[in-house]
């Protein structure tokens, strides 16, 4: 069966560009125009993967990825002209799996969904909930608790958390954990990741998320 992808995009020049592109490749292929109908669609019809622009009539394109994340963990990749790291920031803090600026190649884009699906199904064949010591994390549930009591994440602390999980008593760099969270080589400030340790190690406990001076994090059983 096909991969099907949900298109959001309101230039149509666009959504048909892509559209075409994707079919070519052997995608199931539906597209809508504005927020309300991405939010209709994306609940109703088990798409594989939203492409879904940051600046949608009606309802944004963030507040959809920020609606859906609440319901759905289906993988969302954001389609935006916008530059500004922060725009970035936001996307990828409300959800979203990734992010392509326009003018993007189809040849990136089409590479970009075929690895999120690749890790979709990695996650889906990985035992259900992983355990660090109290902490236990489960990535289709996008669930997490620390000695049974449910703790709250962000998307992207949730992200950072499960590559620290898959991997405990690792060392990852900032710039690791930017690149992971980011899904790019190009990670802008790297300091800007230690905002998410900080805000994990109030959540999780200060002593399961250690501090390898010059180097980097690691997460350690407790």
């Amino acid at each position: 069966m096909s991969p099907r992808v949900l298109i959001a995009e309101d230039e149509a020049a666009i959504a048909d560009s892509v559209a075409y592109a994707l079919r070519g490749e052997g995608f199931a292929v539906d597209t809508v125009q504005d927020g309300e109908s991405a939010l209709a669609a994306a609940r109703a019809d088990g798409y594989d993967v939203l492409l879904l622009d940051l600046m949608l009539p009606g309802v944004s394109g963030i507040e959809v990825c920020r609606r859906l994340r609440t319901e759905s963990a289906i993988p969302i990749v954001m389609l935006t002209a916008r530059t500004a790291e922060v725009d970035r920031v936001v996307g990828l803090d409300v959800g979203a799996d990734d992010y392509v600026v326009k003018p993007f190649s189809m040849p990136e884009l089409i590479s970009r969904v075929r690895a999120i699906l690749r890790r979709r199904e990695l996650d889906l064949a990985e035992p259900t909930v992983l355990r660090v010591g109290a902490l236990a994390l489960d990535p289709v549930r996008h669930s997490a608790t620390v000695n049974g009591e449910p703790v709250r994440l962000t998307p992207s602390e949730f992200k950072l958390l499960g590559l620290l999980a898959r991997h405990p008593e690792r060392v990852f760099s900032r710039r690791e954990l930017m690149q992971h969270l980011w899904q790019s080589s190009y990670v802008g400030d790297q300091r800007a990741g230690d905002a998410h340790i900080v805000n994990l190690r109030r959540k999780i406990g200060r002593d399961r998320l250690v501090t390898v001076r010059g180097f980097g994090y690691k997460l350690v059983a407790v």
